[in-house]
């Protein structure tokens, strides 16, 4: 009689499993923007109740409001949505998708038009609203030329990588699949910019001398501007390197240029400028594309 050779056990579905891999697997995204936002948040509390902030706890960073950006600001940034995106795709999909994540996070091969589109479309585009809006407009001075390329880079190293492999690389591609593009984009562009809002109490966002509105118009910019994103995202291939560029160089150009072409702009009115341009673009995408966004499914 041959011996009995027991059944192998079953292999439970990583969805089925309890703990944490396996509510990563059945909500990811769920899981994801908890995570991006509670890791962001309580990461920014020091920085809140600093003298950059509240001014509960007497303390400031040193380098001024560039060094309480930098230390305070920053940390928070890289431990919200892209450190959330890593563990809940490790968690979820294990190294397929890691691999996945990682081949968009690397696809640079975009036609050189998309470069030269995004890095040029950003500044015309901001300075036209800007001048159509009324703003009196000054040719950029040669200190803030030269300074242009070294804070692109800059911003693509802190804010971009810092916010789009969560927001764009993760979040996008699932919430699309899940809602399409329309759906995808009304839901990430809220998400997106609730994510910014307790930056809102410090000199960021212009505590203490900001009025109310400017959270709500930094809102509707959001919503706007996410819709824009999305195009240049889905119509690149889903590169997020363009995705990176786009949002960095608008950063970039409020940062060093705006202040410098548009010396009769405070912060809150130049932020009105980006969410009519942003509306405006948005308003074209959505007609030209008849609310696909570039997506392919």
């Amino acid at each position: 009689m041959s011996p009995t050779i027991a059944p192998a056990p079953a292999r439970v579905p990583t969805a089925q499993r309890p703990g944490l891999r396996g509510l990563a697997a059945r909500r990811p995204l769920t899981l994801f923007f908890v995570l991006a936002n509670l890791m962001s948040w309580v990461a920014w509390v020091p920085y809140i109740l600093s003298d950059h902030g509240l001014g509960v706890w007497d303390f400031s960073y040193p380098g001024g409001s560039d060094g309480g950006q930098l230390l305070g600001l920053l940390p928070g940034a890289y431990l919200g949505p892209i450190a959330s995106a890593l563990l809940v795709t490790v968690l979820a999909e294990g190294r397929d998708g890691l691999r996945a994540w990682l081949r968009r996070l690397w696809h640079w091969r975009v036609s050189w038009r998309w470069y030269a589109g995004v890095l040029l479309a950003v500044p015309a585009g901001v300075t036209l609203t800007a001048v159509l809006l009324g703003a009196d407009a000054h040719p950029p001075t040669v200190a803030a030329l030269v300074t242009v390329v070294p804070g692109l880079i800059g911003q693509m190293i802190t804010t971009g990588l810092a916010e789009e492999p969560g927001w764009r690389d993760f979040a996008l591609p699932r919430l699309q699949r899940k809602l399409g593009p329309l759906g995808a984009a009304a839901v990430l562009g809220p998400l997106w910019a609730v994510w910014h809002l307790p930056l809102f109490l410090t000199e960021w966002g212009g505590w203490p001398d900001a009025s109310w509105s400017r959270p709500v118009v930094f809102i509707g910019f959001c919503i706007a501007f996410n819709i824009v994103m999305t195009w240049v995202f889905n119509r690149t291939g889903q590169s997020l390197p363009m995705a990176m560029i786009l949002h960095a160089s608008l950063n970039n150009f409020a940062s060093v240029l705006g202040a410098d072409m548009f010396p009769g702009l405070d912060a809150e009115e130049f932020q009105i400028v980006l969410l009519v341009g942003a509306t405006a673009v948005a308003a074209v995408i959505l007609a030209a594309t008849r609310g696909r966004l570039g997506y392919r499914p």
